[in-house]
């Protein structure tokens, strides 16, 4: 077994792990090895379908240090007037290259892929069968928390018959050209993005059939951009959001008021959704998504026969023989039911996690800010409060009332300060800083916000304890 010595122990170098050493790369002196299964740093990137973009603009995701993407605007397609959003082997290539020329020059970064981490500061290398021990003279970082799945990678939990082709979207540019007919399994973000994936190819939206689960409330894209041009959109829709939060008299109530200022979607109006993931949409993704008639909803499938879905509460849809199915069931985040969160600085170990939902490369890189400048576990975990990523509606107000608390208590320390409002993480912080000064209607919305940011989080509080009780 061989000794390797350094003062951080990374496990995981998906964003979350890169990002976190990025920074502890600018703001210490400090050694790290990095240890993760894949072939390549990344994550679930590199198992991701082929189609697959951001939800968000390059511009918030990635590490701190290096822009992701050359901040253009997509001037055609689904994204047209939007801040481009980076492809499935853009972020991997991203990742790869900054492994490759900024953290393994500087001689303080030793990386390990293909390996297995197997606890008590050991690994082991999946090719050789090596084992590794490992003096850490500081901590181990924890980047695995969210247990991240792609459809690639999950077992199903429905029977397929083995007449039935039923395929992850990782397949589906491949297979697609061979069926006339489609059904895709899933209401979530994959799901969304499969659908478009086929109408944008050419589909006959009476050709695809949509099992939705549970309908989704989404964030309006267009509420998400960067820079001062987006101020009113951005910075603005925020405003909208908290005058909401504000005034509502329920949960159904304050995302009607979201929806009614467009940074909340949904793609059926005459459904409640019941379902918040934070999936992003532009609104030529929701007309899309619109076009699609065949839509099984609030009912999953147990099994596929010949001819038939069987749902899971005993139902029989009809279906033809001939359809390809495409599973797009994945969660993508798995966590503990019992354990959903777990304090950030536990002594020798930090646990990477969101406290900024649902940003999590911008929660890492804060994590890590705050282990290189401040001292006590007391301290550092006062700042980084883990914040819960929502799964309904009612669980949007508590993530985003964390959300709130955490900017607050950065907001109160200068130097932290100072690093968030420079972040090219914080999806705000540029708009602000560009644009707050220049225009009387952004000095109006800066206002707004500071008026209604207590009023609203007292209302939400409300809200949570009414919906808790229910």
């Amino acid at each position: 077994m061989q000794q390797l010595e350094t003062d951080y122990l990374v496990i995981g170098t998906g964003a979350i792990g890169m990002t976190f050493v990025d920074t502890m790369l600018d703001e210490t002196d400090a050694t790290f090895i990095m240890v993760d299964r894949h072939h390549m740093p990344g994550g679930h990137w590199n198992d991701a379908y082929p189609f697959v973009r951001l939800h968000q603009p390059s511009a918030f995701y990635g590490v701190a240090s290096t822009e992701l993407g050359s901040n253009r605007i997509d001037e055609t397609g689904s994204n047209q007037g939007y801040y481009e959003l980076a492809s499935g082997p853009e972020i991997s290539a991203y990742f790869e290259k900054l492994m490759r020329e900024r953290f393994l020059p500087t001689g303080r970064v030793q990386y390990f892929p293909m390996c297995n981490y197997e606890g008590n500061k050991t690994f082991q290398s999946l090719l050789s069968g090596k084992q590794y021990t490992v003096k850490v003279n500081k901590k181990i970082v924890d980047a695995t928390f969210f247990n991240t799945t792609v459809p690639s990678m999950h077992k199903r939990s429905f029977e397929v018959a083995t007449e039935i082709t039923c395929i992850p979207p990782n397949d589906l540019p491949r297979i697609a050209v061979n069926h006339k007919r489609f059904t895709v399994l899933g209401g979530g973000k994959t799901s969304m993005d499969t659908c478009v994936w086929l109408l944008d190819n050419g589909a006959d939206p009476d050709s695809i059939t949509w099992v939705c689960p549970r309908d989704s409330w989404v964030m309006n894209r267009k509420s998400t951009q960067p820079g001062v041009d987006f101020f009113e959109t951005t910075v603005g829709g925020f405003a909208d959001n908290l005058d909401a939060m504000r005034d509502a008299a329920s949960v159904e109530d304050l995302f009607l008021r979201m929806e009614a200022s467009e940074t909340m979607l949904r793609v059926d109006q005459t459904v409640t959704p019941t379902m918040f993931h934070y999936a992003t949409l532009s609104a030529g993704e929701l007309e899309q998504l619109r076009r699609i008639k065949n839509v099984v909803r609030g009912q999953r499938v147990e099994r596929i026969e010949a001819g038939q879905m069987v749902m899971t509460n005993g139902e029989a849809v009809p279906a033809n023989e001939q359809t390809l199915y495409i599973d797009c069931t994945a969660r993508a985040v798995v966590l503990e039911e019992d354990e959903p969160t777990k304090t950030v600085f536990q002594g020798d170990l930090i646990t990477l996690q969101v406290v900024f939902a649902p940003l999590l490369t911008y929660s890492a890189a804060v994590i890590a800010y705050v282990e290189a400048n401040f001292e006590t576990d007391k301290e550092k975990n006062s700042l980084c409060t883990p914040v819960q990523l929502a799964d309904t509606p009612a669980e949007w107000m508590p993530s985003t009332l964390g959300n709130m608390w955490n900017s607050f208590n950065w907001s109160q320390n200068k130097e932290l300060r100072r690093w968030t409002d420079q972040c090219r993480l914080n999806p705000n912080a540029a708009a602000i800083r560009e644009g707050a000064g220049k225009e009387p209607a952004h000095k109006e919305l800066i206002g707004r916000i500071r008026q209604n940011s207590m009023p609203a989080m007292m209302n939400v509080q409300k809200l949570i304890a009414e919906s808790n009780s229910s």
